[in-house]
């Protein structure tokens, strides 16, 4: 979301830090915080003050008209304020229909002051700009502000002047107050414009002749504007609503969110209800839980949240893992259900976090069991048979009732079964596999086809059904009186539609026609996915060339990126910058931008500048709302069309659709979007638009447009803006509007239908219908699903709807039900002729989703068994990268995993450690290290240094670990004596690799050796390899005393027993290892620190190019010269 409200003692902190006003503002951070925590002297010492000073207390928890309720203390002394605060700390106290426990209070000094003094001021956002509301009596009694305050309205962009105050708003302001008031009202203007505040009031706001005073103040910020304002607001903590607890689980979920590209939402409403969500999609989620609470479920359901945009299967096993902690802690006699419920995904991978959720389930089967927890699973969109199957696969190996339904079935009718109002299915039908879309298989001559009529609620005899009659258009058929909500009376709402048709107006739109079958657009990000599904769409709806004429991304250079169109590949020009682009493809008209939400404003704004453009789609989530204003009033003066922000975008079928809109191929053809139908529709959600066009295409001849506004507060194009394309769009005979809580853009429409504007049949249904019934307050998915008066309310925007004439059904659950029967009127009157049934053309799959299915195979060009980085976790030889930290593994525990795909025993891997300790370095004087160093000091790279001493070792330098293992292995295992093995090497002429040192002798031993034999005979269970070349080594040192067993040598047959007696490997496993070159892997790895030690040496000391001396060589002249 994006408005979140803070607490007082953040507004005023906020206020006192950064307000510029030449009023006084007294008593700047002159406040103390009071919790169950608090220590009493403490906080005299922090703030002495609280000791001479009369004293204000109240709490500080988001409570509205906190006089009225007898929650302030007003002069008081300490004493006062501690008997008053210990009266009412961790009480439950009612406000409204809020429970809470009063856990936060803030005091205050007492400023005392006259009625006269005191004055009301609020700034608030609205889509045209903000208002300043003053009314010159403020206090406890102001009343009704609304209709008392003067108001101003200062435009997006406008500045707001001292004399358009005075003349506006202080004209019943003493004239002795006006100076201080107005300056003080234009500080806190800027205040609230330069911190991104979208409502900030204060009541009272006193003036004495000391100066400014804020007493009581409430506010909310733009959460979204963070990487804007997080240097001036530090990090704000946003309470929860009163009446609703704080857990850390929201919190946890709030920290995932804020580091993924996806949405994750949690909402704790009843911890100990019975009924649990999990719910993919913002506009999904509200529609789930409306059904619930339709169905009597509000008192036991738990939460309320939410997950889209793409997560990865890590953060869905995150999110489910930790609801299903949740909904486990505590027994429920009736047991549980666990609805795990969505639309029709546009992008998302169903089959990839479903694969979260089943991991969490079987983290969980024991509790889930215990608890009698029953799972309804309902979801479409890519790959969803796949998830529906896992899941479904799930639910037989664990023994957990879990039912699992496809798009064939009604999104919200698994609440029914789940709440028992409805029979669940044995066997559910399911749809066909994304492959046999692949393939032309429609025979239908006529549409809409009977597998896309049945409707979606619960089946109905025909006996049951009401002939349509002829009402006059705009007003609901008798025949739907069974079908639509019969609300009772919510209020007259004329002022509302009234003051939203003069704020916008119902005016006509920039454009009836945003796309056709010549479209082309600019897609600015590297978004290819996106490219080729709109390529794959263009060729399907028949269309000669691709809507996509280029794409810009700036962090490349210009290039050409290949995509397919059908079966043959193309190429499309990417740019480095946009002017280029526009400049080379002046046909473009369309922009569809895939910016991040922090390159969006500047980079649309830019977009704005050419002529050429008249339709914008952006995609991103999270612009700030006062950056929204900006652009829409840019587009505006322009007269160019906003799709978005926060949108998945819209379709036209047969011409054009926006990036992922419409979902996968499969979805494209089986919802008929490749050719026109005669229903338009309007939603803000994105994946509930694709759940209409589900709907629509089952329910009648299809869709002819469809636009999902986006889910913010500020919409870049509004509901009315579309309804009124449609309207005078000749191809459109009935319209359908999903709109929802939060706004007034639903009031528009029913003023059109009311005035004759609207002609066309609209069948409208808000959802959000839930928000009323809740005790307290509830952010949904969408920045704008919130409602800030009764008549942003989606029961009174049904209720005025109905009233104007739409077609309004009781539910989401039957609005399939009411668009086909208007359908079926309009086709019976002749309005509607369904038109003959034309196949699409074939596209082929690709080849990575058809791999994705299972519908091919093809053998892999490489195989790996130590590694996969595929999940979201990296695993070594099966082995998660978490938990080799957690079991403190540490190098030699990870060598092992990917050297000897074991885990090997602690004292294996300290060893191998050691091993590498000892073989770090041994000098400058040996080969590789002076290689390196030679490499270094030509001005060489690092990698080639390092290369440059690696390649010296071999059997003579460091490579003997491997050869000195061989020999020694096959000696003792050959049943050789020490000495009949020391002759034999002597008479075949061979060296017995392991055996001799340049410096190191039996008077002088090499202490790495020492150091490991230590280690070796006091961890090892057994040293029959070691003490066998120990004896070896008596035999060559009675010969020569530096014929030791060397460090090489020492490893290579410790190795040896290491792998035989470790009990990790059967005896052919060891002997494999050492023949396949593993021991001197442990060399190579050891010496490599040393050789980069070597290589910064030199770098760091700076030494020049290096020349060996003559001194050093010897000079001589072939022997044939020389005699």
């Amino acid at each position: 979301m994006s408005a979140k409200a803070i607490s007082e003692q953040t507004g005023k902190e906020f206020l006192y830090k950064h307000i510029c006003t030449s009023a006084a503002v007294q008593n700047r951070f002159r406040y103390a915080s009071v919790t169950a925590e608090t220590d009493w002297d403490r906080i005299t010492q922090d703030h002495p003050w609280l000791l001479s000073e009369r004293l204000v207390v109240k709490p500080d928890q988001l409570i509205k008209r906190r006089g009225k309720l007898g929650l302030v203390g007003v002069d008081l002394d300490l004493d006062g304020v501690q008997e008053w605060v210990r009266q009412r700390l961790m009480r439950e106290t009612t406000v409204g229909k809020a429970k809470g426990v009063l856990k936060n209070f803030l005091i205050e000094p007492f400023v005392a002051h006259t009625q006269e003094q005191e004055f009301y001021v609020c700034i608030y956002a609205t889509r045209e700009g903000d208002y300043v509301l003053f009314h010159h009596e403020g206090g406890v009694d102001v009343g009704d502000v609304d209709a008392k305050a003067q108001k101003l309205l200062v435009a997006v962009d406008d500045k707001l002047s001292v004399d358009s105050i005075k003349e506006q708003l202080l004209t019943h302001v003493p004239e002795d107050k006006q100076e201080v008031l107005a300056s003080f009202i234009i500080g806190l203007f800027n205040f609230y414009e330069d911190l991104y505040f979208t409502y900030l009031e204060i009541n009272p706001l006193v003036i004495t002749h000391d100066g400014v005073f804020v007493l009581d103040m409430a506010a909310k910020i733009d959460a979204t504007a963070d990487y804007i304002c997080k240097a001036k607001w530090g990090d704000v903590e946003f309470p929860p609503p009163f009446g609703r607890e704080a857990y850390p689980e929201e919190a946890y979920i709030a920290d995932l969110d804020a580091k993924s590209g996806a949405s994750l939402k949690l909402t704790l409403l009843n911890p100990r209800g019975r009924i649990w969500t999990m719910v993919a999609g913002g506009g999904a989620s509200v529609v789930y839980s409306d059904t619930i609470c339709d169905l009597g479920g509000v008192d036991e359901l738990a939460n309320y949240g939410e997950y889209s945009g793409a997560p990865s299967e890590q953060q869905t096993y995150d999110y489910a893992k930790t609801i299903l902690s949740l909904m486990t802690r505590e027994k429920h006699h009736e047991g549980k259900v666990l609805i795990i419920g969505g639309s029709i995904a546009n992008f998302t991978n169903v089959a990839a976090t479903f694969k979260g959720i089943v991991r969490a389930i079987k983290d969980y089967q024991g509790p889930l069991k215990e608890n009698e927890v029953t799972i309804f699973v309902r979801r479409g969109g890519p790959n969803y048979q796949e998830g529906l199957r896992v899941m479904g696969e799930v639910g037989k190996t664990t023994g957990i009732p879990i039912h699992v339904f496809g798009t064939e079935t009604h999104m919200t009718a698994i609440v029914g079964m789940a709440l028992g109002h409805r029979p669940i299915p044995n066997q559910p039908p399911m749809a066909a596999h994304t492959a046999n879309f692949l393939l032309n298989s429609s025979n239908n001559a006529v549409t809409p086809a009977t597998t896309r009529t049945a409707s979606f609620s619960e089946p109905k005899s025909a006996n049951d059904a009401t002939p349509a009659k002829k009402p006059k258009e705009g007003l609901p058929a008798d025949s739907l009186n069974s079908l639509l909500w019969p609300l009772r009376s919510a209020g007259s709402f004329t002022g509302d539609c009234k003051e939203a048709k003069a704020s916008s107006g119902c005016s006509g739109a920039k454009a009836t026609t945003l796309f056709s079958s010549h479209t082309k657009s600019i897609v600015w990000g590297m978004q290819t996915r996106a490219v080729q599904g709109m390529l794959d769409f263009d060729y399907v709806c028949s269309r000669d060339e691709p809507s996509v004429a280029a794409m810009v991304y700036p962090f490349t250079g210009d290039h050409k990126q290949k995509f397919y169109w059908g079966h043959k590949e193309i190429l499309l020009p990417v740019y480095k910058n946009m002017a280029d682009a526009m400049k080379k493809h002046p046909e473009v008209d369309v922009l569809i931008s895939f910016a991040s939400l922090r390159s969006a404003f500047d980079s649309t704004m830019e977009t704005m500048q050419y002529p050429q453009i008249h339709t914008i789609a952006i995609i991103a989530e999270g612009i700030p709302e006062a950056l929204t204003r900006k652009l829409i009033k840019r587009a505006d003066e322009k007269g160019i069309t906003i799709i978005g922000p926060a949108t998945v975008g819209g379709i036209k079928p047969g011409c054009f659709k926006i990036g992922n809109t419409g979902g996968m191929l499969d979805n494209i053809l089986a919802s008929k979007l490749y050719r026109p139908g005669s229903v338009a529709y309007v939603s803000r959600s994105g994946g509930m638009s694709n759940e209409l066009n589900n709907i629509v295409s089952r329910t009648t001849d299809g869709v002819y447009e469809g636009v999902a506004i986006g889910g913010d507060r500020y919409p870049g194009s509004t509901f009315m803006d579309h309804v009124l394309r449609y309207q005078d769009t000749p191809g459109v005979k009935m319209i359908v509007v999903l709109g929802e809580i939060g706004g007034t853009e639903e009031y528009k429409i029913c003023e059109g239908i009311k005035e004759g504007r609207i002609t066309k049949p609209v069948v409208c249904w808000c959802i959000g219908t839930c928000a009323t019934m809740f005790s307290s307050e509830v952010q949904f998915g969408h920045a704008g699903a919130c409602a800030n008066q009764a008549s942003e309310t989606a029961v009174a925007k049904n209720q005025a709807l109905r009233d104007a004439g739409a077609y309004v059904p009781r539910s989401f659950d039957e609005l399939g039900d009411v668009i086909k029967v208007v359908y079926d009127e309009l086709v019976a009157k002749g309005t509607i002729v369904p038109a003959q049934e034309v196949p699409p053309p074939t596209v082929p799959m690709d080849y990575s989703w058809a791999r994705e299915l299972g519908l091919i195979r093809k053998p892999a060009s490489f195989m790996t068994s130590i590694c996969d980085e595929r999940g979201q976790e990296l695993i070594y030889a099966g082995m998660p990268i978490t938990e080799v930290f957690k079991e403190e593994m540490g190098l030699g525990g990870v060598l092992g995993l990917l050297w000897f795909q074991r885990r090997l025993p602690r004292y294996a891997c300290q060893f191998i450690e050691m091993c590498l300790m000892v073989t770090a370095d041994h000098g400058p004087a040996v080969s590789g290290a002076h290689n390196t160093i030679v490499c270094a000091r030509a001005g060489k790279d690092l990698i080639s240094s390092l290369t440059s001493g690696l390649l010296t070792i071999g059997d003579r330098f460091g490579g003997a670990l491997d050869a000195a293992a061989k020999q020694f292995s096959k000696a003792f295992d050959s049943g050789m004596l020490p000495m009949e093995f020391v002759n034999k090497m002597k008479k075949d002429g061979k060296l017995i690799m392991g055996i001799g040192h340049r410096v190191k002798s039996i008077n002088n031993p090499d202490m790495r050796v020492q150091i490991l034999k230590d280690f070796v005979k006091q961890h090892f269970p057994t040293t029959q390899m070691l003490d066998y070349a120990l004896d070896v080594e008596k035999i060559t040192t009675s010969k020569k005393p530096n014929l030791i067993l060397n460090v090489d040598g020492f490893i290579g047959v410790a190795f040896v027993d290491l792998l035989r007696a470790c009990g990790g490997f059967t005896r052919d496993e060891a002997d494999e290892f050492v023949e396949i070159g593993a021991l001197n892997g442990i060399f190579v790895l050891g010496r490599s620190m040393g050789f980069i030690g070597h290589y910064l040496d030199q770098k760091r000391l700076k030494q020049g190019l290096y020349r060996h001396p003559w001194d050093d060589i010897s000079y001589v002249l072939p022997e044939h010269m020389s005699m």
